[in-house]
């Protein structure tokens, strides 16, 4: 497997992070040495597998696994049901769960509190999975894929005149989230094949929400199938239609320029 960095030190007590997604996991660490301060190493996996599966082959051959660190953060993309502070209670949350989604068998619940948005995102990760993250670690933790990136644009929401809607895309999803102040105001996410569908889901939580096409911007970020035609399609609505790019927007730090590296892993990294 390809590492982008160097091998000259190593210090197996950082935290490895890992991020599963949908067909893809990627590991990185810091290293102030290597270009753009971090070893990162994609890792495509093999279909007909599980990722459990993938996960276990993946440490016989990945650079970056075979080191040795004890401490690891695992960025999932599983779905997370967002759960006001005050309302989350550990007895009731399995419940709340399976009415919201189909939780399988060989699933175990997982929650993160979000302090600076008064929320507990309640996730499923793979009982399998988590045990080969166990078998390999002996400091764990677990949080939603979107952790960094809600956390970054909600500080952002802030800044310049009128609301926002953000949308983030990353392997064929779509999520779509705003804040009032310190919560939450929407959140969800969806499956979008072409700029056709992410079109007509945007612009319905755009109605939903009542946004104004005067005073309001669409703000889109992470990796955008068939760009150009997305920003085409949604510019015939709306006006204010904004691209973030990491390099622009962290003003090029060094972990932007990380070759295939994702906007919510540069948010997790970037120091901003």
């Amino acid at each position: 497997m390809q590492e982008t960095g160097n091998n000259q030190s190593v210090n197996i007590h950082q935290r490895l992070v890992v991020r599963v997604s949908q067909g893809t996991l990627a590991f990185a660490v810091p290293d102030p040495s290597a270009k753009g301060q971090l070893l990162f190493e994609p890792y495509v996996m093999k279909s007909g597998i599980s990722v459990a599966a993938n996960l276990r082959d993946a440490f016989t051959s990945s650079v970056l696994l075979q080191r040795g660190y004890q401490r690891a953060l695992v960025m999932t993309d599983a779905k997370p049901m967002m759960l006001p502070v005050d309302e989350y209670a550990d007895d009731d949350v399995a419940t709340l769960y399976e009415y919201a989604f189909t939780k399988k068998e060989n699933e175990m619940l997982v929650h993160t509190v979000l302090p600076d948005l008064n929320t507990v995102a309640v996730f499923a990760l793979n009982k399998d999975l988590h045990q080969v993250f166990a078998d390999h670690f002996s400091d764990l933790r677990v949080e939603p894929l979107m952790l960094p990136v809600w956390t970054y644009l909600h500080r952002r929401s802030f800044s310049g005149a009128g609301r926002k809607l953000y949308a983030y895309f990353h392997e064929n999803v779509l999520e779509v989230f705003c804040f009032l102040q310190n919560r939450f105001r929407f959140y969800n996410r969806f499956e979008v094949g072409n700029p056709h569908d992410a079109v007509f889901f945007l612009l319905y939580v755009w109605k939903q929400l009542s946004f104004q096409v005067r005073h309001d911007a669409l703000c889109l970020s992470g990796n955008i199938p068939d760009e150009d035609e997305l920003m085409r399609l949604l510019q015939r609505y709306l006006p204010n239609v904004q691209r973030i790019h990491a390099s622009a927007e962290f003003l090029r730090a060094p972990v932007t320029q990380v070759k295939g590296i994702t906007f919510d892993l540069i948010t997790r990294f970037v120091k901003s």
